[in-house]
């Protein structure tokens, strides 16, 4: 007798990598361009360029899941699990969003990246936060950014260690410090944004473009600690929580269905005797 199989990432195809660098590459500059730019930079002042941003940021983001398919990474039945999961962190978000940032959605976007893997987790979390805006009526120019944030917060999860062989109270306590410190790096890079383009209130703290970087980060630094500090604290507690009470039950019953699916099972065809 053979043990049970043992369960492996949805496979990540050079294809994919490719598409999740380039992604990857011009969201970092979608996010800290203002920092460089001129202060007579006309896109700092004309918040209206950002439709084109986000026409840009989303057919990258379709790229990825396109991608991710044509290396075989994503089949019918992945693509199934990937509905559902996103079905239900998009109704999980509006539980408790608008209050102390206690958002439930994130502790999922964990548990599922760390099961199915960087490249499944990134294409997860970037359609959840889509239909979340969907859902509530929270679609606008920071729905790309957001999906950005999300999808590079559930890859995280897909990239740490130990995702064959480290099971147990070890991988829980793994996954809530890393659901703690992510969804401070998720508000933080947030921030970036919103900072950025409401610039020059007459605040020590507010974003003021053309000053040289190390004075924009020390103000932007500040900016976080006076005003998203407490909302980052209770995503980043609730997160830490969930993780630890729901984790057990849900990594198994993700990983059951992952291994029912055989999402890296290769097709064998036998010959008929004769």
């Amino acid at each position: 007798m053979t043990g049970p199989r043992r369960v492996r990432p949805v496979r990540l195809g050079p294809r994919a990598v490719v598409a999740l660098v380039l992604v990857g590459v011009i969201g970092l500059m979608a996010f800290g361009w203002p920092l460089l730019a001129s202060g007579t930079s006309l896109g700092v002042a004309h918040p209206q360029d950002a439709p084109w941003l986000f026409a840009v940021l989303l057919v990258l983001l379709v790229g990825v899941a396109v991608a991710t398919v044509a290396d075989g990474g994503l089949d019918a039945k992945a693509v199934a699990m990937l509905g559902v999961l996103a079905a239900v962190g998009a109704a999980l978000r509006p539980l408790g969003a608008g209050t102390a940032g206690l958002e439930p959605m994130f502790f999922l976007m964990v548990l599922s990246g760390r099961v199915l893997g960087p490249g499944f987790g990134f294409v997860l979390g970037s359609v959840t936060m889509f239909a979340s805006a969907l859902l509530t009526g929270g679609v606008g120019p920071w729905m790309p950014f957001q999906m950005l944030s999300m999808g590079w917060f559930a890859m995280g999860a897909g990239l740490l260690p130990g995702a064959e062989r480290l099971r147990g109270r070890g991988e829980l306590l793994l996954l809530a410090v890393y659901g703690f410190v992510a969804a401070f790096a998720y508000g933080t890079i947030m921030n970036l944004y919103g900072w950025t383009i409401v610039p020059g209130q007459g605040s020590g703290i507010s974003f003021v473009a053309g000053d040289p970087l190390h004075e924009n980060l020390v103000r932007f630094l500040a900016y976080c600690l006076a005003t998203s500090l407490g909302w980052d604290l209770g995503r980043a507690v609730l997160t830490t929580v969930l993780t630890l009470a729901v984790g057990p039950t849900l990594l198994k019953a993700l990983r059951r269905a992952t291994r029912r699916a055989a999402f890296d099972a290769e097709a064998a065809f036998e010959t008929p005797e004769r």
